[in-house]
């Protein structure tokens, strides 16, 4: 069979990645509980490797999963990230030497074609912001700081004698958790570290907190959008020669079932029915809460980029103010709408419309054909070709 794009897409691609991720949490858990049955490589295999193996293997398998989820967003520095993982997972999970460790292995020899071939596919460029790099630095800096001066004066504290010692005191004092196994000496002369302790501890905790901040925030933003049927700016970022469909009614559903059906159209919905909002959203719809006649919602979803608007609601008048307003801001766009009333289809086509269809005349010409014994596929195809300008709307 033919490995194509189709069979393999861009979801499998992501699947794949957090199911190898999972396996490498699990796998690495069990190698460090000692709950692994070794497998036909263990006595190749030093004890103590396949130990550090499994504490190495359970944070690669975190990392994945930070890399799943920027696979999901489209990001390239993902696909990059991944790329450097799979591998190395694989490696780790021959190092283990586990029966529960070669699935593992397994499946990130598996992942690695699915990811090449959908390499285009993940092309959204990662820009962080002046206040995200500015906390990462300062978390960097934070932590050197403390590894860096409390190394120096390891000779003032007791339990600090490797360079890993000092890193592992200063993000235990930096997570306030404080086990006590390591801290300064006693006595005047240790003065000094007690005090390099303090200006640590506050640095490290400030420059922690701020760069959760920083982190959590946008997510909580995302959360937010989604509740209150909100496009996020993530969403709007990637619209470009999409679908806009305008207001919300009962001929919605089908027209976004067939814009998913189509596959790799993109398309968001602008409507004031809040509620309707709220669902889009949890089936990751983009949709904006905002009057579709108004300027601002509009370019705010970039119907400047947009290939097409449609407009299908119950309501003929605010469809037309709907027309108006895309039309005046991009002259060029096709628009199609669906008059409620026959008698608002060359009104909905002078507000700029360039084709308007009446369901209920369609639905009537239907309903006849097949009344004489006409398939409605058939009936369909046959009135579609048939129809004049004048039937709808053109």
């Amino acid at each position: 069979m033919e490995l194509t794009r189709d069979w393999v897409t861009v979801r499998a691609s992501i699947a794949l990645t957090f199911a190898v991720a999972l396996l490498s949490i699990l796998a690495g858990l069990a190698q460090i509980g000692g709950l692994g049955v070794d497998g036909p490589l263990a006595r190749h295999v030093p004890a103590v490797i396949r130990q550090t193996v499994g504490f190495t293997g359970t944070i690669t398998g975190f990392a994945m999963l930070g890399s799943g989820f920027a696979l999901r967003s489209g990001y390239r520095v993902g696909w990059y990230s991944t790329a450097v993982l799979l591998p190395l997972t694989a490696v780790q999970g021959l190092m283990q030497a586990s029966v529960l460790s070669f699935p593992l292995v397994a499946l990130s020899v598996l992942s690695v074609p699915a990811l090449v071939i959908n390499r285009g596919r993940f092309d959204r460029p990662y820009s962080p912001s002046p206040t995200q790099l500015a906390a990462g630095a300062a978390l960097v800096s934070a932590v050197a700081y403390g590894t860096v001066g409390s190394y120096a004066l390891r000779d003032d504290f007791e339990g600090i004698e490797t360079i890993v010692d000092a890193f592992y005191f200063t993000v235990v004092t930096a997570s306030t958790v404080g086990y006590g196994d390591v801290h300064p000496g006693a006595g005047p002369e240790s003065d000094i570290a007690q005090l390099f302790v303090l200006s640590s501890l506050v640095m490290n905790v400030a420059a922690f907190a701020v760069a959760l901040g920083v982190l959590l925030t946008p997510a909580i933003e995302a959360q937010l959008s989604k509740a209150l049927g909100k496009m996020t700016d993530k969403q709007i970022d990637l619209l470009d020669d999409h679908v806009l469909v305008l207001g919300y009614g009962d001929l919605t559903e089908p027209i976004l079932e067939e814009l998913t059906e189509r596959g790799g159209v993109e398309f968001a919905v602008v409507t004031t029915d809040e509620t309707a909002a709220r669902r889009l959203s949890d089936r990751d719809i983009p949709v904006s809460t905002a009057d579709p006649s108004d300027v601002e919602p509009l370019e705010r979803v970039n119907i400047s980029g947009a290939r097409a608007v449609v407009v299908a609601t119950e309501d003929d008048a605010r469809d037309a103010l709907a027309i108006l307003t895309a039309r005046q801001l991009n002259p060029e766009i096709r628009i199609v709408a669906a008059a409620t009333q026959r008698e608002n289809v060359n009104k909905l086509r002078r507000a700029g419309a360039d084709q308007v269809i009446s369901p209920a005349l369609l639905g009537g010409h239907i309903l006849i054909d097949c009344a004489f014994g006409a398939d409605s596929d058939d009936a369909t195809t046959s009135l579609l070709g048939d129809l004049t300008p004048e039937d709808t709307g053109d």
